[in-house]
């Protein structure tokens, strides 16, 4: 029996991650205890999901456990221990803003949960591989510095500048910039990522992910851009755009098209690996672009205002270049564009 062991499996990518590696035959060890509800309240509660997951996946195991309880995590481990083929941990605080209220519950669950995790990795199941979702956060506000151009409805870099054909690679420094509190988490779980590969010689993986979305996001105002955005333009709750004069650009990647990427790393893994993961500038869109796409779609109006308080650490221009990934697994390519996500929210999500 190969075992996928998936923390955060009832959330977006960890629900998706439970379905993909089930069909490929793996048994599924989910673990989530709902923090989401937690951080944002019980509009963002994954509970509707892991319904679904037991309704589908008769095989599935859950443990409703929190990932910093290193007692707890000790017991599945030891259980499994000889089965776990493969651990991929998207258990997080994902909030930049919710961060700064609570600091210390961001970083223990952030930072001392995925300590947690490699240490279990490293003692019962040390030639496993470890697949962490990190985030562009780590490399803070360093973007907003780069040559940006106002177009009519984006901000763009100028066509000059060497991201500009594919987008910002991971030779970005990840120094002396405002990472938020959530990023500086997030990157102190990417460096120990990254280090018990190099150290340990653990096949481990950090994939630092842009606008991560689909139609299983349990989707709020402080995350889930496009889903949420999805969601106000179907009820017509307000919206809320925040600086930047709404031309903020992110690249969006469709959950399946990050978790295929997964399932290659998994195939042929590499040691301390980092990949920058996103829609690339294959899908991609500004905040006001999606706006008309979701008032196109849904042939409503959508609601929404404008403020020029932007969000504290908050990226002007982000595109994600994915060549160092295609390099080593040119096998992989995308399925979903901007558009295509969009309909799919609209027409299954959760909203």
């Amino acid at each position: 029996m190969d075992i996928a062991l998936i923390t955060g499996s009832a959330g977006l990518i960890g629900a998706e991650s439970v379905r993909f590696f089930s069909r490929k035959g793996f048994t599924v060890v989910g673990i989530d205890n709902d923090m989401r509800k937690v951080f944002f309240g019980d509009e963002a509660s994954t509970k509707w999901s892991l319904k679904k997951l037991e309704s589908d996946i008769k095989d599935y195991i859950h443990y409703n456990e929190d990932i910093r309880d290193k007692t707890a995590m000790e017991a599945i481990f030891k259980k499994y221990a000889k089965d776990i083929k493969l651990i991929i941990h998207t258990a997080a605080q994902p909030s930049h803003d919710w961060a700064a209220k609570d600091p210390f519950t961001d970083f223990t669950v952030n930072a001392n949960g995925t300590l947690t995790l490699l240490e279990m990795t490293r003692q019962y199941c040390p030639d496993a591989v470890f697949i962490f979702t990190s985030t562009n956060k780590v490399y803070g506000d360093t973007p907003n510095d780069l040559p940006l151009v106002e177009l009519e409805t984006r901000w763009e870099i100028d066509e000059s500048h060497p991201y500009f054909a594919n987008g910002i690679d991971e030779s970005m420094s990840v120094d002396q910039t405002k990472h938020s509190l959530f990023g500086a988490s997030k990157l102190a779980a990417d460096v120990l990522v990254q280090e018990y590969g190099r150290y340990f010689n653990m096949k481990t993986v950090c994939f630092r992910g842009g606008c991560l979305t689909g139609p299983g996001h349990s989707s709020t105002e402080l995350h889930g851009f496009l889903a949420y955005l999805m969601k106000c333009a179907v009820t017509g709750k307000h919206y809320t755009i925040f600086g930047y004069k709404g031309k903020q650009l992110r690249d969006n990647i469709h959950s399946y098209d990050l978790v295929n990427a997964f399932w290659h790393f998994y195939q042929k893994p590499r040691m301390g690996e980092v990949y920058n993961m996103g829609g690339g500038r294959h899908s991609n869109c500004s905040m006001l672009e999606a706006i008309a796409m979701c008032e196109e779609i849904t042939r409503k109006k959508m609601n929404y205002s404008y403020t020029e308080s932007n969000r504290i650490g908050d990226h002007i221009w982000w595109i994600s270049d994915v060549s160092k990934f295609r390099s080593h697994y040119p096998g992989w390519n995308y399925k979903y564009n901007i558009k295509d996500i969009l309909i799919e929210i609209f027409t299954y999500g959760n909203l």
